[in-house]
């Protein structure tokens, strides 16, 4: 055959042969290398950066437009910045509280006509998901309306274990009244759970709720009432059987599970200070369900999801959790709010009952700033045992952090009807627990990764 003798290829042709190959070789290399590069580039570009940055955005899950409605359920637009070193995102702190505290500014003095067209307008807001929108122009008018309109009817408030009494205003709306008990820098002593309702806790709560995103908090708002002109003329023969008078003093205990004379609430003078807080329109139901981390409220009796490393894993496993990834969620951002407030006393929770996934609202925040001093870890336990929370929670948060979050709520606060509302104190708690929940996220992360996390 030319070409070839019986030993194979001739002479002539061995060095190009091995050009060729050379060049054979040396393209498989750089193949090879190429390759490689492109595998593992990511993490040469962000192994030091896993848990602080996180710019896949398009793996993320989209939202179900047929269920979301409030927008920290999917990543609120302004959380999606970035709080480093002084800046949110690229803008600077100063910057970002300022245009914060324009967007959550309430004007307390606004009036709407004729007022009672506020509650059809508060109930108009309340959807599966949220209690009120992300902008709401009227609502610093709905809540001077629930500051100041006549109060047509006083009856004892609901059941439960605090004294707190239902108001019925101008216009048939119904609104539960909580008195003021202590000043505002009292410090409540004891177990997490101690002491009596605090109204400005409710108050600081339904404003935090917003600026967190979580707009599932009744609204609130303070209002001083007078006893003898307000009160007593159009009370309920069973409440007005609770007032009486002693040492110059008016007082009364209503009725609930601990109220009694030995409990009585005692006001100086006729005015009476509290929190109005307003009720969900007629048509929205109420399911309420045990906590699966409620307390035992008995000394030296442990709950059982303090003590099993596993709990989440059960929780999970059952009904209403089981088909229900909402509703778990919601109770990871409840106890993150919780957290926040101090509030360790959730041991119910309600949703809106009848339509799917109806959110969890955060009723009751009464049990909120006793101790500034004191954060207490266990109210994340639901975070930190699922190690699971909201992508737009967690973004929120980090956008909140270099004292954001209690300068824009000290702003949001200031010309509120019974201001101050909160002390430096229990601001700047907020601030650190905020860095706390974070931690926690982070190590949850760490220990987890990402996409195991964050939802």
């Amino acid at each position: 055959m030319a070409g070839f003798r019986a030993g194979g290829f001739r002479a002539s042709s061995t060095p190009r042969l091995k050009l060729r190959f050379q060049i054979l070789v040396a393209l498989t290399l750089i193949f090879m290398i190429t390759v490689s590069i492109f595998i593992l580039q990511p993490d040469f570009l962000n192994n030091n950066n896993r848990i602080d940055e996180f710019d896949d955005f398009d793996r993320l899950p989209e939202p179900d437009e047929h269920v979301v409605v409030n927008s920290i359920d999917f990543a609120p637009a302004e959380a999606v910045l970035k709080n480093e070193g002084g800046v949110v995102g690229n803008v600077p702190v100063e910057k970002a509280v300022q245009q914060l505290v324009e967007k959550y500014h309430v004007d307390f003095e606004s009036v709407l006509e004729p007022a009672d067209s506020a509650w059809s307008i508060a109930a108009g807001w309340v959807t599966s998901r949220q209690v009120l929108p992300e902008s709401a122009p009227e609502l610093g008018a709905v809540l001077h309306a629930m500051a100041t309109s006549p109060i047509v009817s006083v009856d004892n408030g609901i059941k439960g274990t605090q004294l707190k009494l239902t108001l019925t205003l101008a216009g048939g709306q119904t609104v539960i009244f909580k008195p003021k008990w202590y000043e505002r820098d009292y410090i409540v002593e004891g177990p997490p759970y101690a002491g009596r309702d605090r109204h400005n806790g409710e108050i600081a709560a339904f404003h935090l709720s917003r600026i967190l995103g979580l707009r599932r908090t009744p609204l609130a708002v303070g209002r001083t009432v007078s006893i003898s002109r307000d009160l007593i003329p159009v009370a309920s023969s069973e409440l007005l059987k609770t007032f009486y008078e002693e040492n110059g003093e008016t007082c009364f205990y209503g009725k609930c599970l601990y109220c009694n004379k030995a409990n009585s609430l005692c006001t100086k003078g006729d005015s009476l200070e509290g929190t109005v807080v307003l009720w969900l329109p007629p048509g929205v139901h109420l399911k309420s369900g045990k906590n699966p981390w409620r307390r035992t409220y008995r000394e030296n009796v442990i709950p059982r999801w303090e003590k099993d490393a596993g709990y989440c894993s059960k929780v999970r496993a059952i009904e209403p959790f089981r088909n229900n990834t909402s509703l778990l969620l919601d109770l990871i951002d409840t106890s993150v709010f919780d957290y926040l407030i101090g509030n360790a006393d959730r041991h119910h929770y309600e949703v809106i009952s009848g339509v799917e996934k109806g959110m969890l609202v955060m009723l009751d925040n009464g049990k909120s700033f006793g101790d500034p001093q004191h954060d207490e870890r266990t109210i994340l336990a639901p975070l930190y045992h699922c190690c699971s929370i909201r992508y737009g929670t967690w973004q929120m948060l980090q956008s909140l952090r270099n004292r954001i979050l209690s300068s824009v709520l000290r702003e949001v606060l200031f010309s509120e009807p019974v201001a101050p509302v909160l002390t430096a104190d229990h601001l700047q708690a907020m601030d650190r627990r905020l860095e706390n929940v974070l931690q926690e996220v982070e190590q949850c992360i760490e220990d987890n990764g990402l996409k195991s996390v964050i939802f």
